[in-house]
């Protein structure tokens, strides 16, 4: 969203509306949705069940500000690790004189859960004598950082606010049916047995398929690098 006139929770429940306004229809060709094996092995299940366990959809902002960004929304079950997190990849540089690219795209990240953080991956050289290029972070991790500072849950905070009466960190009337306006139609087509799911296997990232519409995309995954929580050192 755009910055608020100022931080009252309608400035700013105003905003988070007009970018959602600015959400275009979803097209079929920008969502993949799957269903791990053995989901219909539940007795609770339907043999036949299209009920997707996995979804990956791109979003597309009309604005002056976003135009030709896409926006990637990935949430799924049974998958290869459990997390929520806000990713930035940046582009490759063009001249590329350390031929460093084949590390991957620098990448900020918010990480909300588990092990609160931002770091920002990005590549650097190599410590030695060789111009040599590698993956590192420069890492702001709460737990660390913040020690001794209670971190409240989401919906603790929820609570408080509750308390407090600030309306800024739930969803306002108009705000919940334009969401709605842009899945809807999405959901119908789900339903009616227009979008058919992609099985994958548990433990994975996913549907095959989800990965070559991200590359479609634009999203080049990194390989070889994970980001480790730094351990707390106790003198």
């Amino acid at each position: 969203m755009e910055k608020p006139v100022s931080l009252t929770p309608e400035h700013i429940r105003d905003e988070k509306v007009k970018v959602l306004q600015s959400v275009l229809p979803i097209r079929p060709e920008d969502v993949v949705i799957g269903q791990y094996e053995g989901y219909t092995e539940d007795p609770t299940v339907s043999k036949d069940s299209n009920t997707p366990t996995f979804a990956t959809v791109v979003l597309r902002i009309h604005n002056e500000r976003w135009e030709g960004v896409p926006f990637i929304l990935k949430a799924g079950k049974a998958l290869n690790s459990r997390k929520a997190e806000i990713r930035v990849q940046f582009k490759d540089v063009p001249g590329d004189i350390f031929r460093c690219n084949k590390h991957g795209r620098n990448e900020f990240v918010i990480r909300l859960q588990p092990s609160e953080a931002m770091y920002m991956k990005l590549t650097v050289k190599q410590p030695g004598l060789e111009m040599s290029t590698t993956q590192s972070e420069l890492d702001l991790s709460y737990t660390q950082r913040y020690q001794g500072i209670v971190i409240p849950e989401a919906y603790e905070r929820l609570i408080l606010d509750t308390i407090r009466g600030d309306q800024q960190h739930f969803v306002r009337r108009d705000e919940l049916k334009v969401a709605w306006e842009i899945f809807t139609p999405l959901l119908n087509d789900i339903d009616n047995g227009e979008i058919k799911s992609c099985t994958y296997k548990r433990g994975s990232r996913g549907p095959e398929e989800a990965d070559k519409l991200l590359a479609r995309v634009g999203y080049e995954q990194t390989h070889g690098y994970v980001w480790i929580p730094p351990s707390l050192q106790v003198d």
